[in-house]
C-alpha cells in the first residue's frame, strides 16, 4: 500500500511551473537583436581583419585574430549562450567568404596564401573555441565551502 501512495503523491501533486528552455522557450525579441547586432558586428570585424592582415602579414593577421577572438568572447560574455559566440562567428565567416569570392578580373582582397590560410583556420579555431568553452563562474558567487 505504501508504493501505491507513494505514486499517488506523486501524481496528485501541484503542476510545478518550469520555464522552457534552449528551442522550447518563448522567442525573446532583445536577444534575437542582439545576436543580429552581434552578426552585423562580426561581418564588420572579418571585413576589417581581412584588409588589416593583407596589409601588415605578421602583425596584422594577429591583431585581426585578437579582434575577433574578441568580439567573439564578447558575445558568448554578453549573452551568457553558445549562440552569443555563434552569431558574431557566422557574420565572421560569411564576410570572409565574400571576399574571398574574388572579382571576375582575377584578384581578391587577401594578400597572400600563407595570410590567407592562417587568418581563416585562425579565426574558425577561436570562433570554436569560444563558442564550446564551459561558462564562467558568475562573480560574488558563493562557492558553498565552508570557512570561505
Amino acid at each position: 500500500m505504501s508504493s501505491s501512495r507513494a505514486r499517488a503523491a506523486r501524481t496528485d501533486g501541484p503542476a510545478k511551473d518550469i520555464p522552457a528552455t534552449g528551442l522550447a522557450a518563448p522567442l525573446n525579441p532583445r536577444r534575437i537583436a542582439a545576436l543580429v547586432g552581434l552578426a552585423v558586428l562580426g561581418a564588420l570585424v572579418g571585413i576589417a581583419g581581412t584588409l588589416v592582415q593583407a596589409a601588415w602579414f605578421p602583425g596584422g593577421l594577429l591583431l585581426a585574430l585578437a579582434a575577433a577572438a574578441g568580439l567573439f568572447h564578447g558575445g558568448r560574455t554578453l549573452t551568457g549562450t553558445q549562440p552569443g559566440a555563434v552569431a558574431p562567428a557566422a557574420g565572421w565567416l560569411i564576410s570572409v567568404i565574400v571576399l574571398l569570392s574574388g572579382r571576375p578580373e582575377g584578384d581578391y582582397v587577401f594578400g597572400d596564401e600563407l595570410g590567407l590560410g592562417l587568418f581563416m583556420l585562425g579565426g574558425m579555431a577561436v570562433a570554436v573555441i569560444c563558442a564550446t568553452m564551459s561558462r564562467s563562474p558568475r562573480q560574488g558567487a558563493d562557492s558553498g565551502r565552508p570557512g570561505k
